[in-house]
């Protein structure tokens, strides 16, 4: 018997115990469980029979729960020990970036992953997405640490039209899961419960009326709690069709895009549809506005979560638990806001985002330029480190381009105008630099008056005299991955 082996797997197994607890007592803090409440205990599924607690989880969730029960603590550090721990990776990163990919080769042939400062990472060039698109064979590790676990791919187009293509390690899509896991314990999720999700499909099973169901959320069900149940809708049913469909779930927790949660909220409201068990719902892959809080809330009554991810480098910032503003991950992602002259953004100013990768080694994405704009936070009331993000504004194509040259994200009042009128799905485009159409998706025929009252309408929200006109359509098509963008501007400067 090799005893060397048997020390050092009892020591690992006793680590792996004291993770599961703290990543089990982080939990529990998160949600609440110091004073007990029926329907709050949080048990991860076990993987013996007949155990149910304490458990022993199965072997794919034991690198998630040792994640979270880092995580539990680290989100409670300053912003500077989260630099120092993030530029600790980032060496790793670009020691093995650079040895193992061409196009780093070249790029970080300069930089001294072992001596890497701000000073020297702000010279590192930045990574554009058409770079990504044309160099991807050169993107790519040639010797992925075995340890990282199976590399697979994931392709995009987002809302661009312009389709990526990323290598990925099984490790980072732990940290996928990692993250997800967190997003539920900091916005108090019963995972065990129902959920309903409208969200891009094309799978037949995901058809209305009936939907597919599945016994579980997904991969992060059982980690921190029993396995819930959920039916998923495919994104292109009709929205009264979808309520109808949301009536007969009578799911707890609703995910899906902001634009469709919009008018589904105000069909509700119009129709006086409440969904009594609702706790929650998530928004994810598009930009989320205050109008479709503001009809959550009137609906439904109940709070509007979102997040922020990109396919290419997993998740990059969630919504506090205690406010509408949000956290970036800085345990997967170091995000740079930069401005015009590439430098760092103060709270209160927008810039573009830029993202690292923090542990992709599979195909290294080191400052790359995301193409979106965010507007910088002050530092959160909640005590939590991660740097704060007060807003994300989407891509300079869903930006107004004035007479002027300057670019604005402007609120067109379109909560009014659902309100006001039958309207199914509405779009504002920039067809040229003082023009602006938008086109209306009516449950009726549009009368002049309406033509009319929308024109007036649009213009009153406008920094410039622009032409406006309106125009009736049977359907506004969403984009390959289902994204749908409520203004285009499709001016060039």
């Amino acid at each position: 018997m090799d005893r060397g082996h048997d020390a050092i797997d009892a020591r690992q197994g006793l680590v792996f115990q004291v993770a599961v607890q703290e990543a089990m007592r982080g939990a529990a803090e998160e949600v609440g469980v110091g004073s007990y409440e029926p329907g709050e205990v949080l048990v991860p599924e076990s993987t013996i029979p007949g155990l149910v607690w304490p458990a022993v989880p199965p072997p794919g969730h034991q690198l998630v729960l040792t994640l979270l029960a880092q995580l539990a603590h680290s989100q409670w550090w300053p912003v500077e020990r989260l630099r120092e721990y993030q530029f600790l990776q980032l060496r790793s990163l670009l020691e093995h970036a650079r040895k193992t990919t061409r196009y780093y080769r070249r790029r970080l042939r300069d930089v001294d992953p072992g001596r890497l400062t701000p000073q020297s990472w702000a010279k590192v060039p930045l990574l554009p997405r058409r770079a990504l698109q044309t160099k991807a064979g050169a993107l790519v590790s040639t010797s992925v640490p075995r340890e990282h676990g199976k590399v697979g791919a994931v392709t995009t187009s987002g809302s661009t039209g312009m389709p990526v293509t990323v290598k990925q390690t099984g490790l980072a899509q732990s940290f996928w899961t990692t993250f997800t896991v967190r997003d539920s314990l900091w916005h108090r999720r019963d995972m065990s419960a129902k959920l309903a999700s409208i969200r891009h499909t094309t799978h037949p099973a995901t058809a209305y009326p009936q939907g597919a169901s599945a016994p579980t959320w997904g991969k992060t069900s059982g980690i921190i709690s029993p396995l819930g149940p959920s039916n998923t809708l495919r994104i292109t049913t009709p929205v009264h069709q979808q309520l109808e469909w949301l009536q007969r779930q009578d799911a707890v927790y609703l995910v899906t895009y902001p634009t469709n949660l919009l008018h589904l909220a105000h069909l509700a409201l119009a129709r006086g549809v409440r969904l009594p068990k609702l706790r929650g719902v998530s928004t994810l892959s598009e930009v989320l506005s205050p109008d479709v809080r503001d009809a959550v809330r009137e609906a439904w009554g109940v709070p509007v979560h979102d997040m922020y991810s990109a396919q290419e480098v997993g998740y990059i910032a969630l919504q506090c638990p205690e406010s509408e503003h949000y956290h970036v991950q800085s345990e997967g992602v170091l995000l740079e806001v930069l401005d015009d002259e590439g430098q760092p953004c103060a709270p209160g100013e927008v810039g573009r985002v830029v993202v690292t990768s923090l542990h992709n080694f599979a195909m290294p994405l080191i400052r790359y330029d995301l193409g979106d704009f965010a507007e910088v936070g002050e530092p959160c009331s909640c005590g939590r480190g991660l740097p704060v993000l007060r807003r994300i504004l989407g891509r300079v194509r869903n930006s107004l381009l004035t007479p002027g040259g300057d670019r604005q994200w402007v609120y067109f009042g379109t909560a009014a105008m659902v309100e006001k009128l039958p309207i199914v799905q509405h779009q504002l485009v920039q067809t040229e630099p003082d023009a602006i159409e938008l086109r209306v998706v009516m449950e009726r025929p549009m009368t002049p008056d309406d033509a009319q009252w929308l024109e007036e309408h649009v213009k009153a929200h406008l920094p410039y005299p622009f032409r406006v006109t309106v125009s009736a359509h049977d359907i506004l098509p969403r984009s390959a991955s289902g994204k749908f963008e409520d203004f285009v501007c499709e001016v060039e400067e």
